[in-house]
């Protein structure tokens, strides 16, 4: 049932020019086949028709990028549903889940509260979820799978808050809390429950959950197929088999082109390209993009983890008038346009549109001020047009990942329009290897973006692990610090706003305010889409074109 190396070879043939793209997307060595598979896929289902798979199943065939395939398997403890590209698991339940309007709904809980003092959290589990194995889950499960992520150092979903997780009873699960935290829940929603009894070190290649799906077949470096679980306890899925496949972009084009991929991800620069028989699918996104700028001047050497030392400060960003002139001075629509070709938003901010989102945040382009802010602060024009002040240029290097044409794209546009306003801006491509070690001195063009106000959070506190403007102000902290530890999260977003603008005492981060970062545009999330497939309702995608995608794939259905 695997897709095979002649399938992608017919594919890549029928592509034409892109062919050399889709073999290199597809190379892989075939491990952790299933045992009895038979080579189908790909030539099956174009015999069968579009959707149709092996027996006569419904399937869909889409394309993520090869960062998308988890490196560590499918395995919650190690990464899998959480870290950058956050998404729900699909192979394991979770206790929590969120609709398309981000609002908390159960999947096993079926109740939870929280203590006054926001140190327990109770969670009451359904007794009718079976592992796949054929053993129920039980409130142990829970226990078992939280705290191997609380204290496993290779985690890569964020339960430091938690001290311990306690099975009362098999339908009870209790949570020490180290500290009130409601971020609790948005972890939750994308932590996949692992087997107590069944948890070893080849979890993540021969997975055992209670979720919708269950893995059939995983060939790393080329593709994963899903089946349907047909145990599992809650609305049976309308998509018995997905499957997917990690290719760079020019191989899922190929995909697409070829009628091998029912959706295919794409970026802005092809979105024109859209192959007969598709439409193109436009998902909008929190996926932001912002430039860091460090508020300290050079020489402020940052520590991390008490023996790390990075290099830190900048002597023209530290100007508190250049951050805001940048803010004011950027044209986000016509960059958009020029670089996204209009498929994206302006943003303001790494939770545009989120509840926790500060109206504050956002700021018209405004020339004139810009100009205003420099002149007053001293940065003159010379003859060349360009600005200093006592000798010092009004220059800096911003740095972007070298194999991202989209960053750097939008480093170049940004550098010609901080030009116009006398400000010299030179882009360097660079590994992240590299960038790391300027990331606290130089300017940083990011890609940031979550249905959760964490990275609000980290990004923003002084001691947050994302704060890489290297700014501290005690209201700010205060403001955070108050909207985790608050009884709901409902009562956060007041909090969270007010650390990003508060008019009492005129603190943020906010461009009339601090202004530690420059964002610059949501990046919409693009795929061709094979007429006839009727994709589900998208909740906003986070940063990473990936699994977001099929966090529904269970409601997707052919026409």
């Amino acid at each position: 049932m695997a897709l095979t190396r002649r399938d992608f070879m017919r594919a890549a043939a029928l592509a034409g020019a892109a062919s050399a793209g889709l073999l290199a997307g597809c190379a892989g060595g075939g491990e952790g086949t299933a045992a009895g598979s038979t080579a189908t896929g790909a030539g099956a289902s174009a015999a069968g028709g579009a959707g149709a798979g092996p027996n006569g199943e419904s399937q869909v065939i889409v394309t993520m990028t090869p960062s998308s395939e988890p490196a560590a398997g499918f395995d919650p403890l190690m990464g899998w549903g959480a870290g950058e590209h956050v998404h729900e698991p699909l192979i394991q339940s979770t206790l929590i889940a969120t609709d398309d309007d981000l609002s908390f709904v159960n999947d096993l809980a079926v109740a939870y509260n929280c203590s006054e003092d926001g140190l327990t959290w109770t969670f009451t589990i359904r007794d009718d979820a079976v592992f796949t194995d054929g053993v129920p889950l039980t409130a142990e499960d829970v226990a078992f799978t939280i705290n191997g992520i609380a204290q496993g150092a290779a985690a890569e979903a964020d339960l430091s808050m938690v001290a311990e997780a306690r099975a009362l009873d098999a339908v009870t699960c209790e949570i020490a809390m180290k500290r009130p935290n409601n971020a609790l829940l948005y972890t939750l929603a994308v932590v996949g429950i692992v087997p107590a009894h069944a948890y070893g070190s080849d979890y993540g290649a021969n997975p055992i959950g209670s979720g919708r799906y269950m893995l059939e077949q995983w060939d790393r470096g080329q593709q994963v197929i899903l089946r349907a679980n047909p145990d599992y306890y809650g609305e049976k899925p309308l998509m018995d088999r997905v499957v997917v496949l990690f290719m760079e972009e020019d191989a899922s084009l190929a995909a697409a082109s070829s009628g091998l991929a029912d959706v295919a991800y794409t970026s802005a620069s092809l979105a024109g390209a859209v192959p007969a028989g598709y439409t193109l699918l436009n998902c909008a996104s929190v996926d932001s993009r912002g430039i860091s700028l460090p508020c300290n001047p050079a020489g402020t050497d940052v520590v991390v983890d008490g023996d790390m030392v990075y290099v830190g400060g900048n002597d023209v960003t530290s100007d508190i008038a250049v951050r805001r002139a940048l803010n004011y001075g950027i044209d986000r629509e016509v960059m958009i346009e020029r670089v996204l070709a209009g498929f994206g938003r302006p943003a303001y901010s790494v939770a545009d549109g989120m509840p926790w989102s500060s109206a504050a945040m956002r700021v018209e382009t405004d020339g004139a001020a810009a100009e205003r802010l420099l002149d007053e602060a001293r940065w003159q024009r010379g003859d060349d047009g360009m600005r200093s002040r006592d000798g010092v240029p009004c220059a800096f290097d911003l740095y972007y990942a070298a194999g991202d044409s989209t960053r750097q794209a939008l480093a170049y546009d940004f550098a010609d329009q901080c030009a116009a306003l006398g400000i010299a801006v030179t882009p360097k491509g660079a590994s992240w290897d590299d960038i790391y070690l300027r990331q606290y001195a130089d300017p940083v063009l990011w890609g940031w973006g979550s249905n959760a106000p964490v990275e609000l959070f980290e990004l923003t506190h002084s001691a947050g692990w994302g704060n890489y403007a290297q700014y501290g102000d005690a209201t700010v902290d205060a403001h955070l610090e108050a909207a985790q530890a608050a009884r709901t999260v409902e009562e956060s977003f007041p909090l969270y706003q007010a650390a990003q603008w508060d008019d009492a005492t005129q603190t943020g981060v906010a461009p009339e305010g601090a202004a530690t970062w420059v964002w610059l545009a949501n990046v919409d999330h693009l795929y061709f889409e094979r007429e006839g497939l009727a994709v589900a309702a998208q909740k906003p995608h986070p940063h990473g074109h990936g699994w977001s995608l099929v966090n529904n794939v269970d409601r997707w259905s052919w026409k």
